[in-house]
C-alpha cells in the first residue's frame, strides 16, 4: 500500500524555488550595479579620455600626459619594415631556407639567439613574402649576422624594394645610453617591436650628436605610486605622473612622424613616444590607466632607474597644459644619445 502524500512536501518544494529565485535577482542587481559603479577610467572606449602625456614643440600647440586616447595593442613582437633590405654575412641561405610568413623568419632567426652561446648567431632576417614581385624568391629567409648591429648595412630600399628585413638584440645587444649631467641612462632598445622607431634612433646614433634633444619636464612619483612603480590603493592617478619627459628631435635632421606600433601597457622603466614622436616619456610608474595609447621602444635598465628619479627631484614650475597641471623643469636637462662602450646583461 502506497504512502499518504504527505502535505508539508509540496511546500518544502515551493520554498526552495523561491529561495533560488532570489538568489539570482541578487545577482542581477549586483551585476548591474557593478557596471554602474564601474569607473569611467577603466572603460575600454577610445572616444573616452583619460590621462595621458603632454607634447609641445607642435604648431606652439601642448598636448598633455593628463588625457589620453584609447590605443592600438600591440601583437606579437617580430615585426620588421617593408621595402627594405638588409645585408650582412649570410648564415642561412634563403634559397634553402622559406617560410610561408615572416613571422617564421624573425622567429627562426630568434631561436639562433638564445643568449646561452654568447653573442646571437643571428641578427638579421630578411623575407620575400610577396607572391607577385618575389615569383621563385617568395617565402625565401636570408638568416644574416650584421659587422655592426647598431649601424646595419642596408642594400636598398624604397617601394621598389620586395623584401622585409628586421633586427633581433640579444641579450646585451641593442643597448645604448642617454647622457644627461646626472647620469646616463642605458635603454634596451625593442627592433622586433618597433623597428621603426627603432630605425630612426640609429639614425640619430649615426649623427654623434643630439643637438637639440633634452628633457623638459619631470614628475615624480608623489603619493600615487610605491618605489617599485605600483599603484597605491585609493590615491590619485595624478598630478604628478610619475615620469619625466622630453624630446629626440635632433637639429639638422628632418622628423618625420612614426606610425604606432608596439602599444603594451606602460609599465616602470618603459621609453615611449608620445603621439608620433619626437616627444618622448619614461615612465617612473605602472600606468595601467593609460592602457595601449604609447608606442613603446625601449625599457630603461633597473639599475639606472634611480638617474630618473633624480631627473624627476629638479626643481620646477607649474604650468598648465590642456587644463592639465604639470611641472616643467626651470632648467632643461640636455642629452646625448650615444653607443654602449661595452656590454651590459
Amino acid at each position: 500500500m502506497g504512502r499518504k502524500p504527505n502535505d508539508s512536501e509540496p511546500t518544502r518544494w515551493a520554498s526552495l524555488i523561491l529561495l533560488l529565485i532570489g538568489l539570482v535577482s541578487c545577482s542581477m542587481v549586483y551585476m548591474f550595479m557593478l557596471s554602474v559603479l564601474k569607473p569611467s577610467g577603466l572603460e575600454n572606449n577610445s572616444d573616452v579620455e583619460s590621462l595621458a602625456l603632454a607634447k609641445s614643440y607642435e604648431n606652439g600647440q601642448k598636448w598633455v600626459i593628463g588625457i589620453e586616447s584609447g590605443g592600438a595593442t600591440g601583437g606579437l613582437c617580430c615585426k620588421g619594415i617593408a621595402n627594405l633590405e638588409l645585408w650582412g654575412a649570410a648564415v642561412k641561405w634563403g634559397t634553402d631556407f622559406k617560410f610561408n610568413s615572416s613571422d617564421g623568419c624573425c622567429n627562426a632567426c630568434k631561436a639562433m639567439c638564445t643568449g646561452n652561446d654568447g653573442p646571437c648567431l643571428c641578427d638579421t632576417w630578411v623575407f620575400c613574402g610577396n607572391k607577385q614581385a618575389c615569383g621563385e624568391k617568395f617565402g625565401e629567409c636570408w638568416l644574416k649576422k650584421q659587422k655592426d648591429l647598431l649601424a646595419p648595412e642596408r642594400q636598398e630600399a624604397g617601394d621598389q624594394v620586395k623584401w622585409t628585413s628586421g633586427l633581433v638584440f640579444g641579450r646585451g645587444e641593442g643597448i645604448i645610453g642617454l647622457e644627461t649631467e646626472h647620469g646616463t641612462l642605458h635603454i634596451k632598445l625593442l627592433p622586433d617591436c618597433s623597428p621603426l622607431s627603432i630605425k630612426y634612433i640609429l639614425e640619430l646614433l649615426a649623427l654623434r650628436h643630439c643637438a637639440g634633444c633634452h628633457f623638459y619636464r619631470a614628475e615624480s612619483r608623489g603619493q600615487s605610486w610605491d618605489a617599485k612603480g605600483k599603484h597605491i590603493k585609493d590615491a590619485s592617478f595624478g598630478p604628478p605622473f610619475a615620469l619625466v619627459q622630453g624630446t629626440l628631435e635632433a637639429q639638422g635632421m628632418t622628423f618625420n612622424k612614426i606610425p604606432s606600433e608596439y602599444s603594451p601597457t606602460i609599465r616602470r622603466g618603459s621609453v615611449a613616444w608620445v603621439g608620433s614622436g619626437p616627444e618622448f616619456f619614461i615612465s617612473l610608474a605602472n600606468h595601467e590607466e593609460w592602457k595601449n595609447s604609447y608606442t613603446v621602444f625601449g625599457s630603461v635598465l633597473p639599475e639606472d632607474l634611480m638617474i630618473a628619479e633624480k631627473i624627476a627631484q629638479l626643481p620646477t614650475k607649474s604650468d598648465v597644459w590642456n587644463n592639465i597641471n604639470v611641472s616643467v623643469l626651470e632648467n632643461p636637462v640636455p642629452l646625448r644619445i650615444q653607443r654602449m662602450k661595452t656590454s651590459v646583461s
